[in-house]
This record gives C-alpha cells, structure tokens and sequence, in this order.
C-alpha cells in the first residue's frame, strides 16, 4: 500500500488572484495640463489652440516632451476664418516652451486630399515640379507645384487640351526658375507670407510666365517640406512672433522738439 505523502501548508495561494491584486484605473487625465499653442505673426490668429502634456514627474519634463511637437491646422483658422484657403493645412512645429505658452514657428504646407481631387479631371494635362531651395536664413526647403492645362479661348470644337511632352518640359524648367527665384531672395518668413496670400502670388506668376508656351489654370504650390534648419536661435524665433522686448524708446515728435531747441537758444546758459 502506497503511502502519498503530500506537503502541508504549501498551498496557501490557491483561492486568492494574482499577487498585488488589481490596480485601481486612474484617469489619465488628472495627470496633465494644458499649454497655449502660440502662432508666429505672419498669421491673424495668434493663439491657436491648446494642447495637453503630462505634468513634470520625475525625470520626464513637460516642456522637453513638447518640443518637436507638430501641429497641424487649416490656414483658415490662423487666418481670422478666411473660408476661401480652408484647403491649406499648415504644420506648426513647437520649438519653445515658455510658462503655459508653446512658441511654434512654420514647419511645413500640405493641401487637403478633397481639393486635389477636385482640380483633377479627364482632358487636360496635369503639370508636377519640386524643387529644393535654401532661404536666406538658413531653412533648406522643398517646394511642390502642380498646374492643369486649359482650354484655349479661340479652341475649336475639340474637347481636349493636352500639352505635348516638350511643352511639359518647358513649363516644368518655368516652374523650377520661378520657384527657385521666389524662394532663395527671402528668408522663410518672407516666404511663408507669399505662400499664404491670397491668391497665391508664386502660382500667379508661374501661370503669366508660362502663358506663351501653354494657358495653364489651377496653378498652386501644393506642398512645402522644411528638410533642414539651422541651429536653434531664440532671438529669431521671437523676432517672427513679433515680440521684441527691445526698448526702442518713446516716439519723437520731430517739429515739437525743434520749436523746444529755437526756444532754448539763447538763454544764456541758464534755462
């Protein structure tokens, strides 16, 4: 007869759950806090928006976790709610943090999916051209076109109007020189100005200029990439926020301040 000898007391854990229990759940939300997304000066609306970042605990800061961060918004809403360039989305790219204010500076263009989609259409000729150009200030960019062919006013019955694949050539070589010129004469700040305008002063000029190789229509930059920066200057980045604390003294009135010196003069050294 087999004794079974089994050890006594050995298991105690059987009944109960896993060791530690169940965490309480928390609210990932009473951990954070909001900053203010500040836009630079080249745009109507200066404050655009908020956003959310968990408090500084430990060795993870708050403000290191936000610098970077990317923010992407229409151009009508930093535009005082211009409905006419709603298809613009424009990237904001946080580069400091100062108390509950991120300080953003441009960090890209894009156009919406639906306005591309709906430039496009049978019969024409659909003209694309990117080019890579350095600003003054040192920002190297990328910068996209696209064009359409159109109709000619005196066209005959004809439905179509496609370009022929020199002519291609020749309008893509105008958009390279013209994208080329606008963009390396003006610091990015400049540039930003030019592409947010309405309408689009690069897209105007690409269509006058190559109007004697082919009527062109539609003609937008569709995208811009910022590929490289130069290195982080905080007096720069305040100077496109438009907040120089420098102390340029009061304005002087000119006339006044004449009249004052013909009064004084010859007062015989006691005023």
């Amino acid at each position: 007869q087999a004794h079974i000898n089994m050890a006594i007391g050995k298991n105690k854990r059987l009944t109960k759950g896993k060791k530690g229990g169940k965490k309480k759940a928390q609210d990932p939300f009473a951990k954070k806090e909001q900053y203010a997304i500040k836009a630079p000066s080249m745009f109507a609306v200066r404050n655009a928006g908020k956003t959310i970042v968990n408090r500084t605990a430990g060795t993870k800061i708050a403000s290191e976790a936000l610098k970077g961060r990317v923010f992407e918004m229409s151009l009508a809403d930093l535009n005082g709610g211009d409905e006419s360039q709603a298809f613009r989305k424009i990237k904001l790219v946080c580069e400091d943090v100062q108390g509950y204010d991120c300080v953003t500076h441009f960090g890209g263009m894009d156009m919406t999916r639906d306005k591309l989609c709906s430039l496009i259409r049978k019969w024409q000729t659909l003209i694309e051209a990117h080019v890579d150009v350095r600003t003054t200030d040192g920002y190297y960019l990328r910068i996209f076109a696209i064009a359409f062919t159109k109709k000619q006013s005196n066209q005959a019955v004809k439905s179509t109007c496609y370009a022929q694949a020199g002519q291609v050539r020749n309008i893509r070589k105008k958009m390279f020189e013209i994208m080329t010129e606008e963009a390396s004469k003006c610091d990015l700040k400049e540039l930003v100005q030019k592409l947010i305008s309405t309408p689009d002063s690069i897209g105007l000029e690409i269509e006058k200029k190559c109007q004697s190789i082919f009527p062109l229509q539609n003609v937008f930059i569709r995208k811009v990439k910022v590929l490289k920066k130069p290195k982080f200057d905080l007096l720069k980045l305040m100077e496109v926020h438009g907040d120089n604390t420098e102390d340029t003294g009061a304005a002087m009135d000119k006339v006044a301040a004449a009249t004052t010196v013909k009064a004084l003069k010859g007062a015989g050294g006691r005023l």
